[in-house]
């Protein structure tokens, strides 16, 4: 082979491999065995998922602790299963790269009818589908265009920061391409700057060096905004009052005296709220104003005193800049701002989990005293994640050690996905930490549901030895469709498992699933839990079961459960008076 081609594949792998991504997620299929080949040989770690839908909730994961994943499934069937993770991927911004290895060119030029297709000789169709939730697709055709397409879709979903879709047909994993592109780095555009730029910030310093109640709103798009340094260093130069979003959680480091952690609207903390309401000047970044993430909304500031970065756009009061660049305007802020002329805001008191020292040690674990007495077991580095339902609302309020970042549920709500996910992310967190003494571990806060829809990816956690807790809160069923509807009904129960048996089952030798599997129905037995070395300074995947009652619920889904309880109330009336008459 001459030195300047290289066959396709390790095009590929070396240019993901450029970008930071050392692990592959994915299922093996008879249209991407030829691509798998070259995976390992190329210096890529081959994860190897149960499921497709698996491997695409965890490389969301992974990429939303390294900037960039990749999955490779099969054409038709595998592709089609990885969909909904990375729909995902997509409603939450992480960059995924979707590479799908489809039949051999000439099989598709002459339209034959090959299992995986509806045998009518499109072979479009799936593709197609893939373009509603990808920011960008392509279809590797021929070895001359090859590395420009992998180039170009690579920096598509660095540019978007969502997932992408790449085609590499059967025959071309070991067509020779040129390798010139190799010495030239995948790099993001620098946004131009805008001729209102000039005018812009200077509205922006004006309304800084006026305002008295200032009050600053940090949100989970600011990462792709590649603003989170700059955010850091503006908080700590204000020391203003800052709050983030569920999405946001991890953006701002909870161990400043300024910064409160996560700001619920309506439904969390009065003095927060009133503040907010009475903030004359709400500096928001990277906003993602979803039902879910807003707290039905009742986060979002007043246009009159907003300043809102998101996307390429600044917003002031109800004026509109286009084609600005977050980072651009935050470094001039940052290098012109005169911290002599800003108020020195004094935020409401400060408020946190705090553990009734005074609780019998037999009181029964609910959703109130169980999260703050986990969470004192969070140390510096650590990933947090809290599945959709009752986890993700108990942990929201989780004061998190610095360099911490919590993974809750934002938009999506794919039930099951932050199982993967913690696969995802815990591979991620061992390849940043590789060369540092950090003792940092992912955990992971799950319900019995929520597990029994991705339950099988422990295995794999199991097998790449990796550094993860498990919390699986057994609350008898779905406790979040409950409280939305049908509290008592038969189809929000599930299958009984026995969880004590998990670590054995999914593969863990029988001395390590012994001596790592706890439970926990007190206040007393989960503080010997946590106490536990085991748990607190282990290795390997260890299991906790907390039990809690199926109708156990805080914030704003019991807000939803007494909504229900007060129209099954008037329902009974009604019906009462209607029996009489």
């Amino acid at each position: 082979m001459a030195q300047d081609t290289i066959k396709l594949a390790d095009y590929l792998f070396t240019r993901l491999r450029q970008l930071g991504v050392e692990s592959m997620f994915g299922v093996p299929g008879d249209y991407n065995l030829r691509l798998l080949d070259f995976v390992t040989p190329a210096g890529l770690h081959w994860v190897g998922n149960c499921n497709e839908l698996n491997a695409a909730y965890a490389a969301d994961g992974y990429g939303r602790v390294k900037g960039l994943a990749a999955l490779i499934t099969t054409y038709g069937v595998g592709e089609l299963s990885a969909l909904n993770g990375i729909a995902g991927a997509y409603a939450e911004n992480t960059p995924v790269v979707h590479i799908v290895g489809t039949p051999p060119r000439p099989l598709q030029d002459a339209r034959t009818f090959m299992h995986h297709t509806f045998s009518d000789g499109d072979y479009r169709r799936f593709a197609a589908m893939s373009t509603h939730i990808t920011a960008a697709q392509s279809r590797i055709v021929d070895s001359i265009s090859a590395p420009e397409k992998i180039d170009w879709i690579l920096q598509q979903a660095l540019i978007h920061n969502k997932p992408v879709y790449l085609e590499v047909p059967d025959d071309m994993p070991d067509v020779l391409v040129s390798a010139a592109n190799l010495k030239t780095e995948i790099t993001v555009p620098i946004p131009p700057r805008s001729a209102e730029e000039p005018q812009v910030l200077a509205q922006i310093l004006e309304r800084i060096y006026q305002a008295e109640r200032p009050f600053i709103l940090v949100d989970g798009e600011s990462t792709g905004l590649g603003i989170v340094d700059q955010l850091d260093a503006l908080i700590k130069a204000t020391a203003w009052p800052t709050w983030t979003s569920v999405y946001g959680k991890g953006l701002a480091d909870e161990q400043l005296p300024n910064v409160y952690g996560l700001y619920a609207g309506g439904f969390g903390d009065d003095a927060a709220k009133a503040y907010f309401e009475e903030a004359d000047l709400v500096l928001t970044f990277g906003p993602h104003y979803s039902d879910t993430n807003s707290y039905f909304y009742t986060t979002i500031p007043k246009p009159k005193v907003a300043i809102t970065f998101s996307g390429s756009n600044i917003q002031i009061k109800d004026q509109t800049f286009r084609d600005m660049s977050a980072s651009n305007i935050l470094s001039q802020i940052l290098s012109t701002l005169d911290t002599k002329k800003l108020v020195k805001a004094a935020g409401p008191p400060k408020t946190s989990l705090t553990i009734d020292t005074n609780a019998p040690d037999t009181d029964a674990l609910v959703q109130t005293n169980f999260y703050p007495l986990v969470n004192p077991l969070f140390k510096k580095g650590d990933i947090i994640l809290t599945e959709t339902g009752t986890a993700a609302h108990g942990g929201r309020n989780f004061t998190l050690p610095s360099k911490s970042r919590l993974f809750g549920a934002v938009t999506w709500l794919s039930i099951g996905f932050m199982l993967p996910a913690t696969l995802g992310t815990a591979l991620a967190q061992r390849e940043l930490n590789a060369n540092t003494p950090s003792k940092a571990q992912t955990i992971l806060f799950i319900g019995d549901g929520s597990l029994q829809m991705t339950a099988q990816e422990i295995s794999v956690m199991i097998k790449k030895k990796l550094n993860i807790v498990i919390f699986i809160i057994n609350n008898d069923g779905y406790t979040i469709e409950r409280v939305i509807h049908g509290r008592k009904a038969a189809y929000n129960d599930v299958p009984f498992w026995r969880h004590s048996h998990a670590l054995t089952y999914f593969g863990a030798a029988e001395d390590h699933a012994a001596e790592n599997t706890f439970q926990a129905r007190t206040v007393g037995e989960l503080k010997g839990v946590l106490a536990d070395e085991r748990i607190s300074n282990g290795s390997g995947v260890r299991l906790v079961e907390v039990f809690m009652d199926r109708e156990d619920v805080q914030g704003a889904l019991l807000y939803l459960l007494n909504k229900q309880l007060a129209q099954e109330k008037v329902d009974e009336e009604k019906e009462k008076g209607q029996n009489q008459g």
